[in-house]
């Protein structure tokens, strides 16, 4: 229908110019030709680039599987643990001088003898997607004490990141 009226509007400006209304209508499919076919390199240039985002997008969310399952892993490990997740605060997520993301955890020890920690740290998007997870250890804090560890991802992430606290166990 576009390339009608665009002959039509060729043909009807041709017939005003003195040039034969084939030779405009033949001028005007050359430039629709011309247009189609820059819009399917450009189809195509598109499409390309999206399959290349999607395998970049595929392996992150890969990486991203792998981390936590090693997390989750390490925290499954372990026999006869607490669910400790109240016993520990994240703070604000940053980028350390390695690039990757950081977040410093306050574990607190509630209870009443010496525990150690393991932790996984969750770091997410906006939206809640897990682009990273890691496994943290606090050895041996004593009964009402509380200490200070650092969570770092495994790869340099990027946009908005937060730190989630995913699971936390006593033993």
């Amino acid at each position: 229908m576009l390339a009608a009226a665009v002959l039509g509007a060729g043909a009807l400006a041709g017939c005003s110019s003195g040039k034969s209304a084939s030779s405009v209508a033949s001028s005007a499919a050359g430039e629709i030709e011309k247009g189609v076919s820059a819009a399917a390199s450009a189809a195509s240039a598109l499409a390309s680039a999206a399959g290349g985002a999607g395998a970049l997008i595929s392996s992150a969310q890969a990486e991203a599987s792998a981390a936590v399952s090693a997390a989750n892993s390490a925290v499954a490990g372990i026999k006869g643990g607490l669910d400790a997740k109240a016993d520990v605060a994240a703070g604000e997520v940053s980028t350390g001088s390695d690039g990757k993301a950081q977040v410093e955890l306050t574990v607190t020890n509630h209870g009443q003898q010496s525990y150690r920690y393991v932790v996984q740290v969750n770091f997410t998007d906006d939206s809640g997607t897990v682009l990273d997870a890691v496994a943290v250890t606090v050895d041996d804090l004593a009964a009402g004490q509380s200490a200070k560890a650092t969570a770092r991802s495994n790869r340099q992430l990027s946009g908005t990141v937060k730190a989630v606290v995913a699971n936390a166990i006593r033993y």
